[in-house]
Parts: C-alpha cells; structure tokens; sequence
C-alpha cells in the first residue's frame, strides 16, 4: 500500500479541511508513520478517520482528535511533557517530534514495552517511558509545560493539576466512562482556568484518581 499518499490524503482531509490549522501539527502528521504502531492485521486501516483496536482492551486515537489535542498545547518545539496513555507509542512519536523531550506513563507493562521498542527502532531518544497509575502522574519530573492524558476522567486529577508549571497546559478528557468532553486546563499560578472542547469518547483512565477497574 502507498502509506505515504494515504498519509497525506488523511493530512488533507481529515485535518486541513477541519478545524487544524496548526502548521507544526499538519507536518508532524504528514511524517510520522502511523501504520507502524497498528498491528500488522489492521495496517491498511491505519490512515482511516477513526480510532483502531491495538490490544489489551486499548485503541489508538482517531487523527483528527490526535492533532486537535496537539494543536490545543501549542507547543514550541522547548517544551517538557508528561503524555497519560503511551499505548503504541504514535502520540508519543508524534510529541517527540513536537516538544524537547517527553515522559510517558502507561499503565500496561506490555504496551509500554512494545512502545518503546518502536520508538527506539524509529530513532526516537527524547523519550522515557514509564509503567504505573497515570492518574497520579510522574511528581519526580515535574513541573511540566503540557500534559496531554489519552484516557477519560470523571474529574481532572489533582495531581496532575499540581504537575503543570506556571502557565502550563493540560489536555484531557472529561466524564463518564461513556461520554467524555475534551478540556484544556491553563495553569496561572494556584488557578487553573478551564475550556471545554469537544465531545469525544475514550477509554477510561484506570487508577487512584480515575476510574475503578
């Protein structure tokens, strides 16, 4: 298949004809190899506009929800970032791309292995993947400028609230295990002020400050 036409066909109309106008997001997507991180079954789904099945009851994100996250951090190119959910690792080839370095935290040990497998064989190395609770985030290298979590909340988590440095950015979906909201959260000193995005649907945050299992 010519994964590089259908990676720019899904730039073209999936994003440039929505609302993604960010120019660092558009060709960071047009680059990144997204069929590298489905299984080889659904490779030819890879470029579709919906989120795919990558095992251990996980998926990975639909692409226009992926760069509406992205667009929403603004990120520079300096940034440090905490990422909630590595899964395959694709948001995370995608941030590494994007930020300075990244921290990524997920809670299945063989995802984050095969992650960072693929990571590395890409040549990513401003990365550093963990396993544990994302709903507790990662105190030992915070403060960070963005987080993006890749899994619903009932609420934001106060820790990941105390994670973010000044003027800081936090992108996460909000509501119950059915029906979430995307919010981004703007850290000003001990205020974080919020805005709602849009509807979306992800799988639950398991953890202390998430969901039950």
């Amino acid at each position: 298949m010519d994964f590089e036409k259908l990676r720019a066909t899904m730039v073209e109309k999936q994003l440039k004809e929505r609302d993604i106008a960010d120019f660092r997001v558009l060709d960071v997507m047009g680059r990144v190899p997204r069929h590298e991180f489905v299984p080889p079954e659904i490779r030819h789904l890879a470029y579709r506009d919906g989120a795919l099945p990558i095992g251990h009851n996980q998926t990975i994100s639909q692409p226009y929800v992926v760069a509406l996250m992205l667009q929403a951090l603004h990120l520079s190119g300096h940034e440090i970032v905490l990422e909630i959910g590595t899964g395959s690792g694709y948001q995370t080839a995608l941030l590494c791309e994007m930020a300075a370095h990244v921290y990524s935290l997920e809670r299945n040990n063989d995802l984050a292995e095969h992650a960072a497998a693929r990571l590395a064989q890409l040549g990513y190395e401003n990365v550093e993947i963990y396993v544990g609770d994302g709903s507790q985030g990662l105190a030992d290298m915070s403060p960070y400028d963005a987080i993006i979590v890749s899994a619903s909340v009932p609420s934001v988590p106060g820790p990941l609230r105390a994670q973010l440095r000044q003027n800081g950015r936090l992108i996460i979906p909000v509501g119950t295990r059915n029906q979430q909201h995307l919010e981004i959260v703007r850290r000003d000193y001990d205020r974080w002020d919020t805005e709602r995005l849009i509807p979306v649907r992800f799988v639950p945050l398991i953890g202390r400050y998430g969901f039950d299992e």
